[in-house]
């Protein structure tokens, strides 16, 4: 799920909803998987920025991130009203801007001892292995207990977005967050993207016909590159203890 609205407007349409789209996910899986190789690509450029021209990354990164959230947004509406030869485009530009604006926690990651590649390969594999917990669970989730595992990731979701913006505020008037508390936060991060792994199981079919593949790649997507920083942040502050 990208957003707090969204998990808001997957409750108010999924509820007593059963299946339009049995085989959404399936078709939406190669989908996933090249917009996941294509963030590895945008990740490979983003380093080799930082590497040869690191003045330029930041302004770099921050006209990324503009244009990105603007993708979003157009690519979305145009996905889930089933123009995918319009859709598939902007989403693969999308996917290769998230990888560029992912590069940096990936280089700091790579500089922090105990977390280097090894980490980022755990990562990667923690976000396999909750994929293949979650199909099956969230597969078979009752109507009750998808309900209210939606409303519970949906509310820790909330709470963490409003942590996570009190953190950024707090770093730029220079106040840093403890090293315990970064930890704590990325912990609950971790935790409620698995959650929300398994709640997409659930709720895509419910919310999706067959032909809006697109829709739905495009929302494990951002629970699994969620779930990937979340588990890549931890490790950060695991490694980085004073």
């Amino acid at each position: 799920m990208s957003n707090t609205s969204d998990f808001r407007n997957a409750i108010r349409d999924v509820k007593g909803r059963s299946l339009i789209g049995p085989n959404v996910i399936a078709n939406a899986l190669p989908y996933l998987g090249g917009g996941l190789v294509l963030t590895a690509v945008g990740t490979y450029g983003g380093l080799g920025v930082i590497q040869s021209y690191p003045n330029l990354f930041f302004p770099s990164l921050i006209a990324a991130l503009i244009i990105e959230l603007i993708l979003f947004f157009v690519a979305r509406n145009v996905a889930e009203q089933g123009n995918n030869s319009t859709a598939l485009p902007l989403l693969t530009l999308y996917s290769l801007l998230s990888g560029y604006t992912l590069s940096g926690i990936i280089f700091i990651a790579l500089g922090t001892q105990g977390v280097g590649l090894q980490g980022i390969v755990i990562a990667a594999g923690g976000c396999g292995i909750t994929f293949m917990a979650s199909r099956n669970i969230g597969s078979n989730l009752s109507e009750q207990d998808g309900m209210a595992l939606i409303k519970t990731v949906s509310l820790g979701v909330i709470a963490l977005f409003l942590v996570m913006v009190g953190q950024v505020l707090f770093t730029l008037f220079g106040v840093y967050t403890p090293t315990w508390l970064d930890i704590s936060i990325s912990g609950l991060g971790v935790f409620l993207f698995v959650g929300a792994a398994v709640v997409d199981f659930y709720i895509l079919p419910r919310t999706y016909r067959n032909d809006q593949y697109l829709s739905a790649a495009l929302s494990m997507y951002l629970t699994y590159i969620n779930l990937f920083v979340f588990i890549l942040r931890l490790l950060i502050s695991i490694n980085s203890r004073d």
